[in-house]
């Protein structure tokens, strides 16, 4: 493949994120992020890549989003270790790597909505996490894609 069809696929996009965690009854703490980013063509469905900065506290951290029909697999790599499974209705098991050692987290995917093209789009992805088998809030994940 020459390098203009591999340019062509990997697509400069800025990237606005908003994730929410919520905790028991308390006001959600949610976190915004404007980044550059990378939108790419799989065989699967669509990538997209971003390095996470300070104010997320994963510096050093590159997280992919692998959409994919129904499915969407969220792995960091870097400072941090880790991939999660989304599935509408499905629960998904993976191990997360901290500086302390490893744990067993449970993701609970209740919404996943997306409609990403090539153009950009919107990921939308609605989850409760447990770690160690113990549910320790409910997160969400809005990724609104625009291209450069």
């Amino acid at each position: 493949m020459s390098n203009i069809e591999t340019e062509r696929e990997r697509l400069p996009v800025m990237l606005f994120i908003r994730g929410e965690q919520y905790f028991d009854d308390v006001d959600p703490d949610a976190t915004e992020l404007m980044t550059e980013g990378i939108l790419e063509r799989t065989a699967g469905g669509l990538r997209l890549t971003y390095q996470e900065t300070a104010l997320t506290g994963m510096e050093g951290t590159t997280t992919t989003f692998e959409v994919s029909g129904s499915q969407v697999i969220l792995t960091r790599t870097g400072s941090v270790n880790s991939q999660m499974v989304f599935e509408e209705g499905r629960q998904h098991t993976s191990l997360y790597e901290t500086p302390f050692g490893e744990l067993s987290v449970d993701i609970q995917t209740s919404a996943l909505r997306h409609n990403l093209t090539e153009r950009g789009g919107l990921l939308e992805i609605k989850y409760s996490i447990a770690v160690e088998h113990t549910v320790t809030g409910r997160n969400s994940f809005k990724i609104r894609v625009k291209r450069k």
